[in-house]
């Protein structure tokens, strides 16, 4: 069986998943559940000084929508949508105290780990309750920089609008450091354009590791009443986003190379592993358990453990890193591959009853036969594979270009580059496609 354990800034974890700084993690009851369901960690929702950010927890919000924008009544899928806005613990920090020590032991006896999560208004606010997530005996401690929330209360400087400028996350991260001797990792906001600069600021401010990333800001309308769900912007997350927080794991652990707790768009194992497989250590799990309960949690765990025995994965480490340590570096690394060329297998294909290639080939590179076939025209195929992905019968196959016919039988790129008549045959045009097929022109067969 695969070993799921790993180490994350000094701390052994007994697998990757750990609950974020959400609803689940708001009761010491709660926590304890998510530790009875087999969570390595689970990350307190965020403690605070910050009065508005108390009274918006109070005040709370949800919407889950399909892929639509319709609310979902009933269980939610995969590709369910999280709109919501929620403030931080409406426990002040310090009546916490008592519940911190508890519930850490508590995890401690199940092999897991109570992490703390701050949001301040001020840097002495940052300190002193770092200071005391630290003294109740909490190994690890998250700065919450990526709450979109803050932004949206007035008179509230913190969360994301923190995480936004590097110079501002670098005096915070480096205060808290300097106060306390357990490990720092800050949450970043993805409603920015430079969590990599941010990440760096705060590794030179001496933080352990970066949460990439907390959810977007968003504005979702009902368009049967013409208003904003649940009043107006809030947070959104789900997994549509995560290609988007995939990016900055990416790009982060290439060019940071700092220790990544991944975030924002996990629904099930399938998506542990991405975020592992782009650079991340541990991945939190939030608004999924939220819309299918903390039963949804073993779940997630065992397929882990599945997909890794299936695979061959003895270890986390055996993957983390492997898709962002195989990617390009940039688009003219990824032009220096092998050229590919589309091959129509006709045992499988439907033509001419279907022909959603053709209609898709914006090169020209697929015609109607009047034999209600498919012509591949390897000079005009760029290898581009969106008939590869549109294809329903799974007939078409990419195939390595031979390099002596570069530029005669198959496509290349010119020396001048700029391409002359390149759109002329109009072989993707309905009207072509219906003139040459037997289907709707039983005259040309």
């Amino acid at each position: 069986m695969a070993n799921t354990e790993l180490e994350f800034c000094g701390l052994k974890f007994k697998n990757p998943v750990v609950i974020a700084s959400l609803e689940p993690t708001n009761s010491p009851d709660l926590m304890r559940q998510c530790f009875d369901y087999g969570a390595a960690g689970a990350i307190i929702k965020t403690l605070t000084d910050i009065e508005d950010m108390a009274r918006l927890t109070q005040n709370s919000k949800y919407c889950v929508m399909n892929n639509k924008g319709d609310v979902i009544k009933g269980k939610a899928s995969r590709d369910f949508v999280f709109y919501s806005r929620s403030g931080y613990s409406s426990t002040h920090f310090k009546a916490w105290e008592k519940d911190l020590i508890d519930t850490q032991k508590y995890a401690a006896e199940r092999g897991a780990h109570l992490i703390g999560s701050a949001g301040a208004k001020d840097i002495n606010g940052w300190k002193d309750i770092c200071r005391s997530i630290e003294d109740c005996g909490l190994p690890m401690v998250e700065l919450n920089f990526g709450c979109p929330h803050p932004a949206m209360m007035p008179g509230v400087h913190g969360g994301s609008m923190i995480g936004q400028e590097p110079e501002v996350a670098f005096k915070v991260t480096q205060a808290v450091c300097e106060s306390v001797d357990i490990p720092v990792v800050v949450k970043l906001t993805p409603d920015q354009s430079r969590p990599v600069d941010v990440s760096r600021a705060v590794k030179e401010a001496g933080a352990a590791a970066v949460t990439a990333t907390n959810r977007h800001t968003g504005f979702a309308v009902d368009i049967d009443t013409g208003l904003p769900r649940i009043g107006g912007p809030a947070g959104i997350g789900g997994t549509w986003v995560k290609p988007l927080s995939l990016r900055w794991v990416h790009s982060i652990y290439k060019e940071v190379g700092m220790p990544i707790s991944g975030s924002n768009g996990i629904f099930d194992h399938r998506d542990v592993i991405e975020f592992i497989m782009a650079g991340a250590g541990i991945v939190q799990v939030g608004s999924v358990l939220m819309i299918r309960g903390l039963k949804w949690l073993p779940r997630i765990i065992s397929g882990v453990e599945k997909f890794m025995d299936e695979m061959g994965y003895d270890s986390i480490e055996a993957m983390r890193g492997i898709a962002t340590k195989n990617s390009a570096l940039d688009y003219s690394e990824q032009f220096s591959k092998k050229r590919l060329y589309a091959r129509v297998i006709e045992e499988t294909c439907k033509n001419p009853t279907c022909n959603i290639c053709i209609q898709i080939c914006f090169y020209e590179a697929l015609s109607q036969n009047r034999e209600g076939k498919i012509d591949v025209h390897t000079d005009n195929c760029i290898g581009c594979e969106l008939c590869f992905d549109v294809c329903p019968f799974d007939s078409v196959r990419m195939e390595p270009t031979p390099d002596a016919l570069l530029g005669s039988e198959y496509f290349d790129i010119p020396k001048d580059i700029f391409e002359i008549d390149k759109f002329t045959t109009a072989r993707n045009n309905m009207e072509t496609i219906r003139r040459d097929s037997p289907k709707f022109n039983p005259e040309t067969a």
